[in-house]
């Protein structure tokens, strides 16, 4: 039996090397159109490789997946966080996870990980064709794959294909597209795409005042829709904001469009924690406490100095009357903006996106076995299906465990 896997990344690495143990009699190809497997698994979570997250209760995972989290089910419970920690580690990759929950090797280094498998396939005989870009897959009347190159005359001929090319983000890890191609000559469909765990442009400067400051927990909320909302780290960048909690809600908003005309309004809570109220009488008290300090100063107490200044300014209160001075309705203003700093958002981090949302529809494949229900024997895995998840090991995740799945089913074995 003969299995080609087009492309290289995540999904296509742990489907080669599920196959191989699978099926050590079957003849594996993996194509990949880079000069090196696992670009994109390399430069993940700034090149130290995010590989999975600490969550270990499946049903708490699903959760992280804005897209796909039912269609996922059993690719998780076959492949959880908890048994691809231990398939890396005991491949020989001490792994550790941080207070977060996200997971990387002790080294700190991606390449590490993507060794495991050139090891692997190495010792074991799995066909590795780097720079090979195919530019055509087709079903031949006897029920095969033939597989054309855009850098040779020779086709390949498979008895089944697992299609792992990824999607658009990250195009120059080789994340171009081109398996939806592959897919739409096969019969498949393909939703519509749209960049996701994104960076947002926000229409207001203050924040490059402030670029690189960090909160830890946050509410980031867009268009106060508590369905567009998640809560976690993020910081002021010179052109908006970003870190974790606006990538989880840029996911949310992914087929949302704004821009200068129509932008997305969004609203950040410092204090989570707390509501209004409680922000109000805290403020107050901290007045009452130190009355002959400035107002500002006072509020320098609660937030950065410079996040102060910005918030006297846009909330036009005077911040340099005393403590003691300031009316009521001036500390509630402050603790509401606090509550709900008003951000227009007119565009996404250009190039920075992490993943594609939408792909090949999921009700187009079987989930218990990732084959394709419109040509028998193409199997899919990883971000080219219309699955994705928040920043976090999340994506990663998807990928080992639909990987594996793919490369059990295509090799035969139900186990």
């Amino acid at each position: 039996m003969k299995v080609a896997i087009i492309g290289g990344g995540a999904a296509g690495l742990m489907a080669a090397a599920t196959l191989q143990t699978t099926r050590p009699d079957a003849d594996i190809f993996l194509i990949d159109r880079n000069d090196g497997l696992g670009k994109k698994v390399i430069i993940s979570g700034g090149g130290r490789c995010n590989v999975t997250t600490g969550i270990r209760d499946v049903r708490e995972l699903l959760t992280n997946y804005p897209r796909g989290s039912k269609f996922l089910n059993s690719a998780m419970h076959g492949f959880p966080p908890g048994d691809v920690y231990d398939w890396f580690e005991s491949h020989g990759v001490p792994l550790k996870t941080q207070d977060d929950n996200r997971v990387f090797p002790r080294s700190d280094d991606g390449k590490d990980i993507v060794g495991v498998f050139e090891k692997t396939f190495k010792d074991s005989g799995v066909r590795v064709w780097l720079k090979s870009c195919v530019s055509d897959v087709r079903k031949t009347a006897g029920g095969k794959f033939e597989i054309s190159f855009k850098n040779s005359g020779e086709a390949l001929l498979a008895d089944r294909v697992i299609l792992t090319t990824g999607g658009r983000a990250y195009r120059q890890t080789g994340s171009t597209g081109d398996g939806y191609a592959f897919a739409i000559s096969l019969g498949h469909t393909l939703t519509a795409l749209a960049p996701s765990l994104n960076s947002f442009t926000t229409e207001e400067s203050w924040p490059a005042k402030i670029s690189g400051m960090s909160f830890t927990q946050a509410t980031i909320f867009a268009d106060r829709d508590i369905s567009y909302a998640h809560t976690g780290p993020f910081l002021f960048t010179h052109k908006g904001i970003s870190g974790p909690a606006v990538f989880a809600v840029s996911s949310l908003v992914a087929f949302e469009e704004y821009d200068a005309l129509n932008p997305l309004c969004v609203a950040i809570d410092l204090f989570p924690d707390e509501s209004t109220e409680e922000m109000t009488a805290r403020i107050g008290s901290a007045a009452k406490q130190t009355p002959t300090r400035s107002f500002l100063n006072v509020l320098a107490t609660l937030i950065p100095k410079s996040l102060a200044e910005i918030c006297i300014e846009e909330t036009g209160v005077s911040g340099d009357k005393n403590a003691a001075e300031a009316a009521k309705k001036e500390i509630l203003a402050v603790a509401t903006w606090l509550k709900a700093i008003p951000l227009n958002v007119v565009d996404r981090g250009s190039g920075d996106e992490f993943v594609t949302a939408g792909g090949i529809p999921r009700p187009e494949i079987d989930p218990s076995t990732m084959e394709s229900k419109i040509c028998p024997g193409l199997y899919f895995a990883g971000e080219i299906m219309d699955i994705d998840g928040f920043t976090g090991g999340f994506n990663l995740q998807a990928s080992w465990a639909t990987g594996r799945l793919a490369g059990m089913s295509a090799a035969g074995s139900e186990g």
